[in-house]
């Protein structure tokens, strides 16, 4: 038996980034779901919420923006390899109680071939800063 690991190329690393950023603010729960692998795993280390598995990680997400309808994220830097990004970001939602907050994070993301493994978030979420109106 032989096991061969397809690395991409940085350009379709970046593509790939950029497609997933944009499901993400179109909140297309189908396009970010088809990037992602059958055994994704989901860790948002600073909320503490694990998930693991495509259907378990596309329903979490859907939770995200069933709490968030207004998120959105803006990139800030893009560190790409043949089988990982790291993607720094600033995030936009409207909370609850109607304060506009803005925090930054960063994902890392490994690929197996051309899906997502992992995304593993850190961010300053519990230190959001709230926006003037």
């Amino acid at each position: 038996m032989s096991f061969r690991i397809w690395l991409l190329a940085v350009e379709d690393v970046q593509s790939l980034i950029a497609r997933y950023d944009e499901a993400w603010n179109n909140h297309d729960l189908e396009a970010i779901d088809a990037a992602h692998a059958p055994n994704v795993v989901f860790h948002n280390h600073t909320a503490g919420e694990r998930v693991e598995g495509a259907v378990a990680v596309k329903e979490h997400i859907a939770g995200i923006f069933a709490n968030w309808p207004d998120l959105r994220f803006r990139a800030r830097r893009l560190y790409v390899a043949a089988d990982f990004a790291v993607s720094e970001w600033t995030a936009t939602a409207t909370a609850k109680d109607g304060r506009r907050l803005e925090w930054d994070g960063v994902d890392v993301l490994p690929f197996l071939g051309s899906a997502i493994q992992r995304k593993d978030v850190y961010s300053t979420s519990a230190n959001s800063r709230v926006l003037k109106p």
